[in-house]
């Protein structure tokens, strides 16, 4: 199993542990971050948070849209491509929610924010910055210590392009009804954590945009290659440090509570049913992907995760297309359904990341991004494959 694979890299690493400050999980149960204790729940809580309201969409209008965005690394690019294809057709609605995972939680703020930030989304998926991102540490550092990659580019990107006025623009539109939430998981206490982004940003608090940033890239910290991030939590009247990583680790994207994708009867403040639309941007291939292997171990590992992702971000997609089922909500769900070739060497390639870019433009402007149904079984259309090879670079023209 890969996990048991892991665990070996894992108990290596515990050589070279650095101390922490001990906290247990009684005292876990009941941390707060102190100024923001109302804006953030676990996602297997039993029930919903008190101020139900500043979690659910307020909005007016006859129908309601929610955008769900995975992770999936350079994959993102391809969410990108349908986003920016999606405003191309005029028909891309305003979001009552967006939710982002992974990749999925650094592109989120600004498809919540609407198409006047496609051209950022863009120049960050498709110009060839991300690569930046990957400054590895020498060896045996990399492999003994915090993580393989260092933290700084990946803090400078988020930084840079999530200020001051963004997070005032996204606090506007928390004010109009409008949520924004991301996810990360725990580590300390294996939970993923759901974080009400636009109650953050309106919080009025002077340390909003920097617990904002953090998320943003706790979330987006794959584990193993970018170092996990430390919240400032209090238990009790005790300061603690909470570990946080990858979203995607417990979930690849955000939809549902648990307690309600299980529950038979729905709250009345939840916006399901006819005139709800549930769209889904899965940043991964979802499809059997053929490749020889090698037998080592590092590649072994690497191909085993990959396929428990897929395995996993399958089931769940199963289970909200039920749940969309039972509440009467349309569904629509948008994946990498072509063979795209990836170097695992080279994580945030530029070709990799305009290849599925392109994918998910071509696939918006035919009309055959969106499935109304989970699907897995086989590659894209040639002809939608022949679209994406002949459709010119991001912000060039033929």
């Amino acid at each position: 199993m890969a996990a048991a694979g892991i665990a070996v890299i894992a108990a290596l690493a515990g050589c070279a542990d650095t101390t922490r400050q001990s906290y247990t999980s009684a005292e876990a149960a009941v941390a707060v971050v102190p100024g923001f204790s109302s804006l953030r729940m676990y996602l297997d809580a039993p029930m919903l948070p008190k101020n139900v309201n500043s979690w659910t969409p307020l909005t007016t209008g006859p129908e309601k849209n929610f955008l769900v965005i995975s992770g999936g690394g350079a994959g993102g690019a391809f969410g990108v491509g349908v986003l920016s294809s999606w405003t191309k057709k005029g028909t891309r609605p305003s979001f009552d929610m967006v939710t982002g995972v992974s990749t999925g939680a650094l592109i989120a703020p600004f498809a919540f924010l609407g198409p006047q930030y496609d051209d950022r989304l863009v120049a960050l998926y498709t110009s060839g910055v991300a690569r930046s991102l990957m400054q590895l540490r020498p060896l045996p550092a990399g492999l003994l210590g915090q993580s393989m990659a260092r933290a700084e580019p990946l803090r400078h990107m988020v930084e840079e392009n999530v200020t001051p006025a963004m997070l005032a623009a996204i606090a506007a539109e928390h004010r109009k009804g409008r949520r924004l939430l991301v996810l990360t998981t725990n580590l300390d206490s294996q939970r993923a954590v759901v974080w009400n982004m636009g109650a953050i940003a309106d919080s009025g608090r002077p340390d909003a945009l920097r617990l904002f940033r953090s998320v943003l890239i706790a979330s987006a910290s794959i584990p193993g290659v970018y170092p996990a991030v430390m919240i400032d939590a209090e238990a009790n009247g005790k300061p603690i440090k909470e570990m946080h990583s990858d979203g995607g680790t417990a979930s690849q994207f955000l939809a549902v509570p648990d307690s309600l994708m299980i529950s038979g009867a729905m709250p009345a403040k939840i916006p399901t049913g006819p005139g709800s639309h549930i769209y889904v941007i899965i940043n991964n291939a979802l499809i059997p992907e053929f490749a020889m292997m090698q037998d080592r171990t590092l590649s072994v590992i690497s191909r085993a995760y990959a396929t428990l992702v897929k395995s996993q971000t399958r089931s769940a997609l199963q289970a909200l297309y039920g749940f969309s089922q039972r509440t009467h909500t349309a569904f629509h769900v948008a994946a990498i359904d072509a063979v795209v070739p990836y170097d695992t060497s080279d994580p945030f390639g530029t070709d990799y990341m305009r290849a599925v870019f392109n994918l998910g433009a071509a696939e918006m402007e035919a009309g055959s991004a969106w499935k109304t149904r989970p699907m897995f079984s086989g590659p894209a259309l040639d002809a939608t494959q022949t679209a994406v090879a002949r459709m010119p670079e991001p912000g060039k023209t033929e």
